[in-house]
């Protein structure tokens, strides 16, 4: 007979640089699976590995398998640390999702950062981790994966926004579970607020002092991914290479990139939410905190979105990556071939054990 409870670590570095997000879960099934987020926090990374994890796109082979030594080493530390402060003593797994470094899915390749044997070793915990490898080797996406979750865990509503480093959707369509990645936002939002000194757009203040540009909008609007069918999925790379440049040539008035920029968040999501006045639509992830660009979104759209606990808000990632190492645990499919283009529906993770 399956286990019914269980009582994880959830942990989750996104493409934001915010920090690591650890959750220390409960999670138990009855009809319905039910979660309570026991505690969690944010640590935040140093101006040190915020500049080399920014960097580390384009490092050699050699550089990048010293990263990830380095990185493993680290956040076994943050990990342990963690568990110590909090006298965390039954947990049934530590599941990390590890830190992006590279995704091009259109190549073959995914990588995370952190997932290597010695987190299980360093922490002495029994780790779920690298859970996008699989999928991408079997022809999908590799992303999002939070759709399982977001499906199994919150039902009640009809689509899960997540405006973390990038905006992503998931819904169910005749009965089936899709998801994509709609665009970039705290990616894009954070680097111009870091160019003028601020760690980030608080409130969106920034944004709102600006004006929007036309012939700037115009150019984000004609960028050929948002004409993709889904699943699709972006990573940094695609950032780097199609919306910096465009960015650039009007950084002479940075307020007025980001307002413009927010612009362009809400009318591609606003797409993608459509207007149907009766689905509720809840709202996670950092962006939830950019007042002006949550304003900007309503009026695009008469859907209701729904700005839940701050916890979830916060941890919902991490959240999410704890119940795909449960259901790794209880031999459950825990990544949609719907959502991501693979194959077939799998269950994806590597397990290591402290000894």
């Amino acid at each position: 007979m399956k286990k019914n409870e269980f009582k994880v670590l959830g942990v989750m570095s996104g493409t934001s640089l915010d920090g690591i997000d650890l959750a220390y879960l409960h999670f138990k099934k009855q009809q319905h699976w039910e979660f309570q987020i026991l505690t969690a926090e944010t640590v935040p990374y140093t101006s040190k590995w915020k500049k080399e994890l920014s960097q580390a796109i384009n490092f050699s082979i050699e550089e990048l398998k010293a990263l990830d030594e380095n990185y493993t080493t680290y956040l076994a530390g943050v990990i342990s640390e963690f568990i110590k402060k909090h006298e965390i003593t039954d947990l049934d797994a530590v599941c990390s999702h590890g830190h992006t470094v590279k995704h091009e899915p259109e190549n073959g390749i995914t990588l995370q950062i952190g997932n290597l044997p010695e987190l299980a070793i360093f922490t002495g915990q029994k780790v779920i981790c690298d859970f996008r490898v699989q999928d991408v080797a079997l022809g999908g996406q590799g992303a999002p994966l939070v759709p399982v979750g977001d499906a199994l865990l919150f039902p009640q509503y009809g689509y899960c926004l997540n405006l973390g480093g990038f905006a992503n959707v998931s819904t169910s369509v005749g009965g089936e579970r899709i998801a994509y990645d709609i665009c970039p936002v705290n990616t894009v939002l954070n680097y111009y607020a870091e160019k003028l000194g601020f760690e980030y757009d608080k409130d969106g203040d920034l944004a709102r002092s600006g004006h929007i540009n036309p012939e700037l909008l115009e150019e984000l609007e004609g960028l050929s991914f948002y004409k993709l069918p889904a699943p699709k999925s972006l990573g940094i790379e695609w950032v780097n290479k199609e919306v910096f440049p465009i960015l650039k040539k009007y950084e002479s008035d940075i307020p007025s990139v980001l307002r413009t920029y927010c612009m362009h968040i809400a009318l591609q999501i606003s797409k993608e939410l459509g207007r149907d006045t009766a689905t509720e639509v809840l709202v996670s992830g950092g962006g939830c905190f950019n007042v002006f660009l949550i304003q900007q979104l309503k009026k695009m759209t008469t859907t209701k979105l729904v700005v839940p606990a701050i916890e979830i808000i916060n941890f919902k990632e991490a959240l999410i990556f704890g119940f795909l190492g449960v259901l790794w645990l209880r031999g459950e499919i825990n990544i949609l071939s719907s959502v991501t283009g693979a194959m077939q529906d799998h269950s994806s993770g590597m397990l290591y054990l402290p000894s």
